[in-house]
């Protein structure tokens, strides 16, 4: 492997080592403080005595003092990797008592001084610069370390001495570049510890005699194996050999390989017959080609074998002798991925695989065509291939007579309008399509009995309603689609759970959470929903399930349209019942109405309404035209403010009610029998006194009708040329007067009581007020001095 490549898997290493403490860190009681990275040459100084957990990791400290951490007490987690300390007294924590994590990987260290008051449970001086085992006679009374991480180029058998009693649970080596030089094969011996972790140097060819069979790992990982030659190989394979001498060893981990395609082999061919029963390999880099061989499966306890990420330069080979080293293995799970494999060929026999995962290749529809050996296989990956037709697809699992589950997501996947094979195997219970190019007709061709089915990020626009065969399913994804409504669970009697966000849905129906009544999850999160009157009953039920129910609830959910309520929760989306039911605002309109006919009703009935509109009405006009008329013109030569005109028959009421209401506001009244001038005729009195004042009143009454002079008196009023500019004329109906009775040849009063506004005398003392005050304002103008002067001169 390069060394670009090892620093990538270094880095990967310490993310996920910071990640798991950040987890660890989670309680609200821990106090992170994370300054990694930021060009610090020393601890700083101005850190909360809370804290907790320190990162101060890929930076330039070269010196680590008591005085750095001396007040941070409550220290726990210490990471100070990748920096440049070449020197480390340990008894600089020595009054950090809570500390238990220390992280000093990928320094200059050098040497180390120990000290007896530290207990540590995380130690890491992996990848530093030290030449024997940095193991002090202290480091025995580390009875609570798990994990502890050392670097060195030469390993001596007495250098582990000090910690062969303690069970420690990893162990990582990290040996030098100059490692071999001065080699002790036992040197491993003494180790105590439940897993082993070698990293190798990286550039140099492995031809190391190292006894890695430690007796008490359960579990061996070996980092950078470089054996291109078949004499580094050799040295390689020897001590897998060894390993046998280890019964308890169950897993085994390569990494970082780089070989040819035959030792590759040989390797699996030597861990086949050992005790190791999970076997991983991953970044290989292989080379040359391979020769037509046999594998022997005999007397192998794998149960698991697992390659991952494999280059090859050449491929020029019959590659059937890998698919059919690969395909004939006796074991119950293979992973193979990431390898550029085109194929892979049906195993010659009744297999015994139960578990295959090809996922991350280069597979095609071709992969175990009319294969009957894959009887016992539950779980098969075809993830990330070139798969096209699901067609091909649903054949090939026919004969998989056990087949659960199948992921053929991240495909190209296509299920034509043609396609006649629908014969999926009936065991198949999780089905993942994601992530293909599938559409509706999908859901014309399913498993049966599948209960778990994945089909987001696809092209499906609706879910057909003559879809009623899956009554097992229990969970559906169809997120990322173009779906435009919940599915209703009458085809899916058993669902519950559902997962439909990122679609087109924008008026869900409520109807969904009565037919789904098994529903226990649901996220339709991340919709154009358009939050108007159809979405109410829908944001009522989702509003009243339990929070664990509905996924995402209510910061996912937000109105999309209308642009006023655009990213409003739809939790906070409000319409009154009233403006969303028609039925309900005609019944309401409907009852203001009549309840306002029936308002009008009892008023102009009982309250005599229209009298007071029509009074109030009069009186808004009579001061419209009096404002529009100049007010010189009105008040020149004027003498008086009103010229009362009645029958005998009414002078009681007008001298008992008329007069007493208009002169006590000091409104000036012409009356014949005061104001007439002696001498002159009664038509000169009458015209003198119509042209001297404001306006002409007639009282109007059956009596009126029947007297000549009052006649003559509403001629001369109505025809005066002085006041033809503007109205001078107040009709005032004292009693009704019937059509019938008034002469004929009275036409003028006829045409004016027809045309003509009046007021009418109400019998109702309480309605008297009005009156007056309409009246009042019909005269009300401001006599000049000189027209009050001539009528004194004139009294």
């Amino acid at each position: 492997m390069t060394e670009k490549n090892s620093s990538l898997f270094q880095f990967v290493i310490i993310l996920v080592v910071v990640v798991k403490i950040k987890i660890q860190l989670s309680d609200e009681s821990e106090f992170l403080v994370d300054k990694s990275n930021t060009g610090l040459t020393h601890i700083p100084k101005e850190l909360a005595l809370e804290t907790t957990a320190l990162d101060v990791s890929q930076n330039y400290i070269s010196e680590l003092q008591t005085s750095d951490i001396l007040s941070l007490s409550k220290l726990r987690i210490l990471i100070i990797s990748h920096n440049r300390i070449q020197y480390l007294d340990i008894s600089v924590f020595r009054f950090n008592q809570e500390l238990e994590y220390l992280d000093l990987s990928h320094n200059k260290l050098r040497t180390i001084s120990c000290h007896p008051a530290v207990n540590f449970k995380h130690l890491d001086l992996s990848f530093n610069m030290f030449e024997a085992l940095p193991i002090c006679k202290e480091f025995g009374c580390m009875s609570q370390l798990k994990f502890l991480g050392l670097s060195a180029t030469q390993l001596e058998k007495s250098g582990v001495q000090p910690i062969a009693h303690l069970n420690i649970s990893k162990i990582l080596l990290v040996l030098g570049e100059t490692y071999g030089e001065k080699e002790d094969p036992e040197s491993l011996q003494d180790f105590n510890t439940d897993s082993l972790h070698i990293v190798f140097p990286m550039k140099k060819a492995f031809r190391f005699i190292l006894d890695m069979s430690v007796s008490t790992a359960i579990s061996l990982e070996l980092s950078n194996i470089k054996c291109v030659l078949d004499s580094e190989c050799s040295y390689f394979l020897s001590a897998l050999v060894k390993l046998q001498n280890n019964p308890r060893l169950l897993n085994l981990t390569l990494n970082n390989i780089e070989t040819t395609w035959n030792s590759f082999i040989n390797i699996l061919q030597s861990v086949w017959p050992t005790t190791i029963e999970y076997f991983s390999i991953s970044n290989v880099k292989l080379q040359d080609q391979l020769d037509s061989r046999d594998f022997d499966y005999s007397h192998t306890s794998l149960k698991a074998l697992s390659i991952h990420q494999v280059v090859s330069d050449v491929f020029s080979f019959p590659q059937s002798n890998i698919y059919k080293i690969f395909s004939n293995m006796n074991i119950q799970n293979v992973t193979v991925s990431g390898t550029h494999m085109i194929h892979m060929l049906c195993p010659s026999q009744i297999s015994p695989f139960l578990h295959l995962d090809f996922s991350n290749n280069l597979l095609t529809d071709m992969v175990f065509k009319d294969c009957g050996n894959l009887i016992e296989l539950k779980t098969l990956s075809l993830q990330m291939n070139q798969l096209k037709k699901l067609a091909n697809i649903i054949h090939m699992t026919s004969e998989m007579k056990s087949l659960q589950q199948l992921d053929v997501s991240q495909n190209s996947l296509r299920y034509e309008e043609d396609e006649k094979t629908c014969s999926w195997t009936k065991s198949l219970l999780s089905l993942n399509l994601s992530s293909n190019i599938l559409t509706d007709l999908v859901f014309s061709c399913l498993p049966p009995k599948v209960k778990v089915l994945d089909l987001h990020n696809n092209r499906i626009m609706n879910i057909p309603k003559e879809v009623t065969y899956l009554e097992a399913l229990q969970e559906l994804n169809v997120a990322f689609n173009s779906l435009a409504d919940l599915p209703g669970c009458g085809t899916f009697s058993s669902l519950s759970v559902l997962i439909i966000d990122h679609n087109s849905i924008a008026h869900p129906s409520a109807d969904f959470f009565q037919s789904c009544q098994k529903m226990k999850s649901i996220q339709a999160g991340s919709n154009p929903f358009q939050c108007t009157c159809e979405l109410r009953d829908f944001i009522q039920h989702i509003g009243q399930l339990p929070s664990e129910v509905v996924e995402g609830w209510p910061d996912a959910y937000k109105c999309d349209y209308p642009e006023s309520y655009k990213g409003t929760p739809l939790k906070d989306f409000h319409v009154s019942p009233l403006s969303c039911n028609t039925g309900l605002l005609i019944a309401t309109i409907g009852v203001v109405v009549l309840v306002l006919a029936g308002s009008v009703t009892f008023f102009c009935l009982y309250l005599d309404l229209p009298w007071y509109l029509r009074m109030v009405c009069q009186w808004a006009q009579t001061r419209h035209r009096t404002r529009n008329i100049p007010l010189e013109e009105l008040q020149r030569n004027l003498q008086f403010h009103a010229f009362i005109s009645y029958s005998g028959h009414d002078s009681a009421w007008v001298k008992g009610e008329l007069l007493p209401n208009l002169e006590k506001e000091d409104i000036r009244i012409c009356l014949h029998e005061r104001n007439f001038v002696p001498g002159k005729s009664i038509v000169e009195n009458i015209i003198n006194c119509i042209e001297k004042s404001y306006k002409s009143i007639f009282v109007l009454s059956p009596n009126f009708v029947q007297s000549e002079w009052c006649h003559y008196e509403l001629y001369f009023a109505h025809h005066n040329l002085f006041h033809k500019a503007f109205d001078n004329l107040i009709l005032i109906l004292l009693e009704p007067i019937p059509q019938y009775s008034i002469p004929s040849n009275y036409h003028k009063l006829r045409t004016l009581m027809a045309q003509r506004t009046y007021l009418e005398w109400p019998m109702e003392k309480s309605k008297h007020g009005l009156f007056w005050a309409n009246l009042r304002a019909a005269i009300c103008i401001k006599l000049t001095a000189q027209g009050k002067e001539i009528n004194h001169t004139q009294s």
